[in-house]
């Protein structure tokens, strides 16, 4: 699996390409997926999705894939499951403490997103796997969260939180970060 894990990671950018367009179609998708029923479709596609990742990136199924921000080199594959980096006993060579004849997850994620043109998200904190999502597909709820918020990416746990309470941004700014930041007269010219 490491000689398949390598050649992404080698070819990171054109799966990179494929990618985008990918989430583009599973985002207009968006429409018919809601008329089938994102549960209808949950158990077919994550077999879909389980096969064609498994295959290509030795994917573990986790439900929260970040392959496009980790170089094609998916961080679940590391003995410790580290998700924003590699640990402090990378081997010389750029080999894993824990499994020495395996290269280490982290150091191919940053030579993939070195390939990348959108390598820098490499550099961006993951927030930690929720073990409930195992086994769902991440490719639903891309199209799922990214369909709600044509603008963009979403983060759908603070949104909901942001729609729930929009009034929350006055008393408190940490509790809706999504809410438009209030603008001051100043910030717009008006009074000066």
């Amino acid at each position: 699996m490491e000689r398949i894990r390598s050649f992404a990671v080698r070819h990171a950018r054109a799966f990179e390409w494929v990618y985008v367009r990918f989430e583009r179609a599973l985002v207009a998708m968006d429409p018919l997926f809601r008329r089938i029923g994102y549960d209808r479709l949950e158990r077919p596609v994550a077999a879909v999705e389980k096969l064609t990742k498994g295959l290509l990136f030795d994917c573990r199924m986790c439900g929260q894939c970040v392959l496009s921000s980790t170089g094609m080199s998916c961080p679940m594959n590391c003995p410790k499951t580290l998700r924003n980096g590699p640990c402090g006993g990378v081997r010389p060579g750029g080999f894993c403490e824990v499994k020495p004849q395996m290269r280490c997850v982290w150091v191919m994620a940053w030579e993939g997103a070195a390939r990348m043109r959108g390598g820098g998200q490499i550099s961006d904190v993951q927030s930690p796997v929720n073990r409930s999502l195992e086994g769902s597909s991440s490719w639903l709820r891309v199209a799922r969260e990214k369909a709600a918020m044509p603008g963009g990416p979403t983060d759908a746990p603070r949104d909901t939180i942001a729609r729930a309470f929009p009034r929350a941004r006055a008393h408190e700014p940490a509790a809706a970060p999504l809410a438009p930041e209030p603008r001051r007269a100043s910030d717009r010219g008006v009074g000066r």
